[in-house]
């Protein structure tokens, strides 16, 4: 295997999408959302091991889950955990695991992914990322994995590659935001965009000299800490100095800015199970397209639902279509999967 292999494993969010399941303090990426037997982190953990040394997948996440990290994860190392003090969004964290990893190995080619994605193929993603980091060591490129679009999704943001490119890893023309329902139906029919998965690859060097280029201010601030980095004196240096990082994504800070960025058509099946509804595209389903997790459910007259519960737990249910149910401790949710949406929002009111 690889030593210049690297991954950081991006693992803080909060999944509120996902709620009563996924919680602040207990997150969707450390549940098993699918029934499988691994949580999410598990299993992407395991998917990116099969191309990367373990020692070298660097886990980034908020302070307040580094145990369940190490429960969930007993083969990391403390010194693989890649703490955030405060939440600031994707950039200043890769910018951080970024330096860290230099130091470690300045020949580094790394992946940058989600925790909590499902992918079918994992031999067609090994092959994808080993194509990418062949790239990523030859050239000075910025390089991320797009996704073929089944649908004219308005929940993801789009890449919208060079349609004269006749080559399989194509130029990116432009990152586009989550458009409405027309303008994702006229990317699906121009045929050159495709869903940005959050996946990215490059070598350490390049990662740092786009943000040397187009985040001066915040390559300055955390090149202040270099000399510490993976060293005791890591912790209080970035306890006081990664609150005052800005707060902004790695698309909106690096990605849209670069000229050297380059996209690899995804050749297996991916889904960000962001919502519940995604999270029952991929689950198995009886006859009438009912999803259940752990339940033992009687179910009459009722089709397209999702149901999850403690395990074991009977349920019974008449009358009901494209519906949630989920029972988590003390709550209990019956929501229309039409307005999957709207469950992010109804936790704020109940703050």
């Amino acid at each position: 295997m690889n030593k210049n292999y690297y991954a950081i494993l991006m693992a803080g969010g909060i999944g509120s999408r996902f709620w009563p399941v996924s919680t602040k303090e207990f997150p969707k990426q450390f549940h098993d959302m699918l029934g499988s037997g691994e949580t999410l982190i598990q299993k992407t953990f395991s998917r990116l091991s099969q191309i990367i040394p373990k020692e070298n997948i660097l886990i980034l996440t908020h302070e307040s889950y580094n145990d369940l990290i190490l429960e969930q994860l007993p083969m990391v190392k403390q010194e693989q955990i890649v703490l955030e003090p405060a939440m600031r969004n994707t950039a200043p964290c890769i910018l951080y695991a970024s330096l860290k990893i230099k130091k470690l190995n300045p020949n580094a080619v790394m992946v940058v992914a989600p925790s909590d994605h499902w992918i079918e193929d994992e031999m067609q993603f090994v092959a994808n990322l080993q194509r990418s980091f062949d790239l990523c060591e030859r050239e000075e490129s910025l390089m991320t994995l797009g996704i073929l679009p089944t649908a004219p999704n308005t929940g993801y943001g789009y890449i919208e590659f060079d349609k004269l490119d006749s080559r399989s890893i194509k130029k990116v023309v432009q990152f586009r935001e989550k458009p409405d329902s027309k303008t994702a139906r006229r990317f699906i029919q121009s045929r050159n965009y495709l869903w940005n998965a959050g996946i990215f690859m490059w070598s350490v060097k390049s990662i740092l000299k786009a943000f040397e280029e187009f985040q001066p201010e915040m390559y300055a601030h955390f090149m202040k800490g270099f000399e510490v980095y993976n060293s005791e004196n890591e912790h209080a240096f970035i306890q006081e100095n990664y609150p005052k990082a800005e707060n902004i994504s790695i698309d909106y800070a690096i990605m849209e800015n670069a000229q050297n960025v380059y996209v690899l058509p995804a050749t297996f099946d991916w889904n960000d199970l962001g919502t519940w509804g995604s999270l029952h595209e991929k689950l198995p389903k009886d006859d009438n397209n009912n999803a259940v997790v752990n339940a033992n459910v009687l179910l009459q007259n009722s089709s397209n639902n999702i149901i999850r519960t403690a395990l074991g737990k009977q349920v019974i249910v008449d009358g009901l279509d494209d519906y949630i149910i989920v029972d988590k401790d003390s709550v209990l949710l019956i929501y229309p999967k039409s307005k999957e949406q709207e469950i992010k929002g109804i936790v704020s009111q109940l703050k």
